[in-house]
């Protein structure tokens, strides 16, 4: 069973076990036609499309109206269908993928953790990975039979709003945002229309965690660099601009053997919809 990541070669070896369901979560976030685009053009053999905008995320509003971030979690039940709907059993192993360092596929990863299922690994280093090992992409589409699937106890946590807010008074729990330095900063208006972060959280880059060719460092290493930040992952939350590379870094601890952390779904985009909810701009305070 593999359960964080598994390499290329580990993967091909596998390639043809009906037992493996293979995703592609490729996606641009500025062009969310993007991924399915570069799916049909060229896609490991087997693999299915995983769009992160319609089949990893949910409504934008509550029922309420309350604005829950760019990319919420979808309900576990319309998930499960989505699971379902790619072949995926309650055995089977699951393998999602990207081009991008595993900036998407971490967000599947998480999910599937959320409703319980622990056979799911992230191809490290994704196509590139894929590609520079000799191995063939195809654009043959893979239809797959139904999967029974079902929800299980989650072997993740999450956190609400709520609970970062609650968190500012207490500081019981490091925060940590996932975004790139100059979002955290507030100085890119083009994806954070409303710039800066939430008070005392610390940033930690989600490509922080490769190595120059786009695979995830070794684990002793993970392990050093995040203990320094994180001394307690238990006691952490992570989170990004929408909850999606914040599970990289989540990814990253539990390959570093620091399991625990929470994620917080909503992240950036929700906490600065409300104008009463504290922000600071700038570097960590």
């Amino acid at each position: 069973m593999y359960t964080t990541l598994i390499s290329a070669k580990d993967l091909a070896a596998n390639i043809d076990d009906q037992r493996w369901i293979i995703l592609d979560c490729r996606h641009d976030l500025m062009d969310s036609a993007a991924g399915k685009k570069a799916y049909e053009l060229g896609h490991l053999p087997r693999a299915q499309f995983a769009h992160l905008d319609s089949q990893l995320s949910g409504a934008k509003t509550s029922s309420n109206g309350a604005f829950l971030g760019r990319h919420p979690l979808p309900e576990k039940e319309d998930f499960i269908r989505a699971l379902r709907s790619w072949g995926i059993d309650n055995s089977s192993q699951v393998i999602a993928y990207d081009a991008h360092g595993g900036m998407f596929a971490a967000r599947l990863w998480w999910m599937l953790r959320w409703v319980g299922h622990q056979a799911v690994a992230v191809l490290d280093g994704g196509v590139p990975a894929w590609q520079s090992a000799g191995l063939p992409l195809t654009d043959k589409i893979t239809e797959s039979g139904r999967g029974n699937i079902s929800a299980s106890v989650s072997l993740v946590h999450k956190v609400s709003v709520g609970d970062v807010l609650a968190n500012l008074a207490t500081s019981a729990r490091t925060l940590v945002d996932a975004r790139s330095a100059d979002r955290f900063r507030g100085e890119n208006e083009t994806i954070d229309p409303i710039g800066g972060h939430i008070p005392g959280a610390k940033n930690r880059f989600f490509k922080d965690n490769l190595q120059a060719d786009g695979r995830f460092k070794p684990a002793q290493a993970l392990h050093a660099e995040w203990a320094a930040l994180v001394p307690d992952a238990s006691k952490a939350i992570m989170q990004c601009g929408s909850g999606v590379t914040a599970c990289h870094n989540l990814l990253a601890l539990e390959v570093a053997g620091l399991p625990g952390a929470a994620l917080y779904p909503g992240s950036w985009s929700e906490w600065c919809s409300e104008p009463a909810r504290p922000y600071m701009t700038g570097a960590e305070e």
